[in-house]
């Protein structure tokens, strides 16, 4: 086990935080993601139901069992296993979040039991399922081991794993130097959540996949213009400003297509439990 894949990833994550004399001209919190973006993704995946971790999953749930998906937000990466899914146990330490997947289970017509609180420390109180899912959370993860472990513990077959390739927020990075003359980090990247899991007992699956492009689930130009605002801790008269650095950037007010800030490659890394 090396210590030094750990910390590095710790370490990589807090390179991220927001210096203070910029937090404090905020106006708004920048961390905060609309509701929305987790509504629309997880009707997105329902719609299509195919995307390789999907896959991955579901090849360990058939012929059925049950799903827990850790920092679930509205099921997307858990309700479109609907078809052989006894059971979700969805943990979200978003009370909102919760919300919504409740009416998402119902419809599919299958039992949920929601727990509301921060993975690993609601682990105790998680009871172990078949799979376990978690998409898109581990850059919110500085201390990878004991978040990674726990879910290894609660799953009796598969663990998988989706992330982008890079920082999801590394690509509004020349934004920032733009308005605030700050460099932000290139790392940590999945090769060193890679390293942090191999070095927390797991040796991983890795497979690669490129997100299709299309309209993105922000909404509106204007959604996405406020986004970018909030993001960089900026006021809104600064909006034609932010339009005209979203465009320096490749963003086309008029294709929806360019309007997704987010990394187009995904990484899932998988493992078998036993």
């Amino acid at each position: 086990m090396s210590r030094d894949d750990l910390d590095f990833w710790r370490q990589s994550l807090a390179g991220w935080a927001i210096p203070d004399r910029i937090l404090a001209q905020a106006p708004e919190p920048p961390w905060t993601l609309p509701p929305n973006l987790f509504a629309n993704r997880a009707d997105e995946q329902l719609e299509r139901r195919e995307s390789l971790s999907l896959t991955r999953a579901a090849e360990a749930l058939r012929p059925s069992g049950t799903v827990l998906d850790v920092g679930a937000g509205a099921g997307a990466a858990s309700l479109p296993l609907a078809e052989w899914a006894t059971e979700f146990v969805a943990v979200d330490g978003d009370a909102a979040m919760l919300e919504m997947i409740r009416p998402r289970a119902a419809a599919l017509e299958r039992p949920l039991l929601t727990i509301e609180g921060e993975w690993p420390s609601v682990a105790n109180k998680t009871p172990t399922c078949d799979v376990a899912v978690c998409s898109h959370v581990l850059y919110n993860v500085p201390d990878l081991q004991p978040f990674v472990v726990a879910l290894n513990d609660r799953a009796r077959r598969r663990v998988v794993i989706e992330i982008t390739a890079k920082h999801p927020a590394g690509t509004i990075n020349p934004l920032w130097e733009r308005f605030h003359a700050l460099r932000r980090p290139q790392v940590p990247t999945w090769e060193d959540a890679m390293a942090a899991i191999t070095a927390s007992g797991v040796k991983a699956n890795v497979e690669h996949e490129f997100r299709a492009v299309g309209r993105p689930r922000s909404g509106s130009f204007d959604d996405l213009v406020a986004w970018t605002r909030r993001r960089l801790c900026l006021t809104a008269d600064r909006d034609r400003e932010v339009v005209d650095a979203l465009a320096d950037i490749g963003v086309d007010p008029g294709c929806p297509e360019t309007w997704s800030l987010r990394p187009a490659e995904l990484v899932i890394l998988w493992w078998d439990r036993g």
